[in-house]
């Protein structure tokens, strides 16, 4: 059965860092492009960072240069190492997976996921300032 399961969140002061992970089972996703997505209160789900088939990365504006995408050669754990955070960072962080022609770019960056991509349960990721 496919599930994406994330773990790794938690409570951190500004300018700490954390490494997100998210299981990945089941072979339907073995040719997906895998993303993070984060979910403050009150605000729309956004596109943090995709990773592709061939390894190739994509980050949003806001998180570039202080998050890294990666996945193990099994393409069995995706993980987001979050560096420099900030306490705009504060969000439920979510996994997923979608065909990699169905993830939106919006001037080079990650912007959305379709309606049929495959999400996780998500993970909280608190930034105290």
């Amino acid at each position: 059965q496919e599930q994406l399961v994330e773990s790794g969140g938690g409570s951190v002061p500004a300018g700490g860092s954390l490494r997100l992970s998210c299981t990945v089972s089941g072979n339907r996703y073995n040719h997906f492009c895998l993303a993070w997505f984060r979910q403050a209160p009150g605000l729309e789900r956004e596109a943090v960072s995709v990773i592709d088939n061939d390894g190739s990365t994509g980050y949003a504006e806001a998180v570039e240069g202080r998050f890294t995408i990666s996945k193990d050669n099994a393409e069995t754990t995706l993980y987001l190492q979050m560096d420099s955070l900030k306490s705009e960072d504060t969000a439920m962080y979510y996994c997923a997976a979608d065909l990699c022609g169905e993830i939106q770019y919006r001037l080079g960056k990650p912007y959305g996921a379709s309606r049929s991509a495959h999400w996780g349960q998500g993970t909280q990721v608190t930034v105290s300032s």
